[in-house]
This record gives structure tokens, C-alpha cells and sequence, in this order.
């Protein structure tokens, strides 16, 4: 081994890890495509008063649709963790973070506040259907034939997220890389067109 094989500093051990929502994307993406159907319909074959409305409508309801279905995620790095709600994105380094929990919402908490992740919806009939695969799990099972034991339950998803998020934080946490103070960010660029579609969308329907 050369003194540079020595030397060079060791290799990301995990890699970054995102958190998004399939169901949310889909229906997302759904919604999207009708809006745009609809309003594409208005635009072309309206008059001036529906043109504008549409396009004031478009203009709230696109945004809201990105904002609550495709904008949400959750990145894990190996410092800091970023949480991408629907109208701000929060950075936390790990060494921010105190806990991370699912009850009816998951939701990180840090010394200053707590910030609800979006993107990893909590399901109360997923759970219940875990239970009752573990209550199934917990009788004594043969270790051949078609009865035999198959393996731990899985968890359910939001439950096993927070668990893959924590061993990451035990792991950074202490890391001076890892320190710091949570940013919170404003998304205007979500902000801005919504108010412009709903003032706009007020004005058209009181005229």
C-alpha cells in the first residue's frame, strides 16, 4: 500500500437516502392532468371572463397540487437532514436533531420546535394490519413445510422509515460535521403564483 493509499480519506460508507410518497405522486400527477385538461379547455374555447378565470384557477390550484403531493421529501445525508415540505424546506444537522417519532403524523423534533415530514404519510390501517400479522407471527410456528416460520412481520412503512432515519442520526450525531442550527426556507416559488391565482380568482368571480 503507497503512502497516498494511506492517506486518502475513507469512502462515504451509506449512501444519501430520499423519502417520498408513491400515493402521493400518483394522485398527484392525476390532478395535475385533469386541472390541465379542464383549464386547457376553458383557455381555448371560453370567452375573456372564463379565459382569465381558468387562468387564475390554474394558477391557485397547480401550485397547491406541487405543493401537498409532488414537493414533499425527506433526504437523509450523511451530516443533516432535509425535510421538503409543501411551503418551506427545513435543514436540520444531526447534531439538531433530539428525536424522531410517528404517532397520527411523523414528526422530527429539535430543541427549538418540532417540523412534520410530509413526505412519509403515517397509515392507522397499515398499522393494524401489521398487528394483526404480528399477532398471527407470535404463535409457535414449525421450522418446515408450508407453516413454517417465514421470517420477522414487517413493519409498517412510516414506522420502518423513522427507524432507517434513526440509525442514521446515532450514526452523525456526534460528528462535528453533523453540527449546527436548523434553516428554514420559504418556498416562493410555490407562494408566489397561489397568491397570484387567488387574488386573481377573487377578483374574476366577484365581477
Amino acid at each position: 500500500m503507497t503512502s497516498q493509499d494511506r492517506t486518502s480519506p475513507p469512502q462515504q460508507q451509506y449512501a444519501e437516502r430520499s423519502y417520498r410518497s408513491p400515493a402521493a405522486l400518483v394522485g398527484g400527477a392525476l390532478l395535475l392532468l385533469l386541472g390541465l385538461w379542464l383549464g386547457g379547455d376553458a383557455l381555448l374555447r371560453g370567452d375573456v371572463h372564463t379565459k382569465l378565470t381558468a387562468l387564475f384557477a390554474l394558477l391557485l390550484g397547480v401550485p397547491l397540487v406541487v405543493a401537498f403531493t409532488l414537493r414533499p421529501l425527506v433526504r437523509a445525508g450523511e451530516d443533516r437532514l432535509t425535510v421538503r415540505n409543501p411551503f418551506r424546506t427545513i435543514t436540520l444537522p444531526w447534531g439538531a436533531v433530539e428525536d424522531l417519532r410517528a404517532a397520527f403524523s411523523a414528526e422530527v423534533f429539535t430543541g427549538g420546535g418540532k417540523y412534520q415530514l410530509w413526505a412519509v404519510p403515517v397509515s392507522l390501517r397499515q398499522r393494524k394490519k401489521v398487528s394483526r400479522q404480528a399477532a398471527r407471527g407470535s404463535a409457535p410456528r414449525p421450522r418446515f413445510g408450508l407453516d413454517a416460520d417465514a421470517g420477522p412481520v414487517p413493519r409498517a412503512m412510516a414506522d420502518q422509515t423513522l427507524d432507517e432515519l434513526r440509525e442514521i442520526k446515532e450514526r452523525a450525531a456526534h460528528r462535528e460535521s453533523a453540527q449546527g442550527e436548523p434553516v428554514v426556507r420559504w418556498s416562493y416559488a410555490v407562494l408566489a403564483p397561489l397568491v397570484v391565482g387567488a387574488v386573481g380568482l377573487a377578483v374574476m368571480v366577484a365581477l
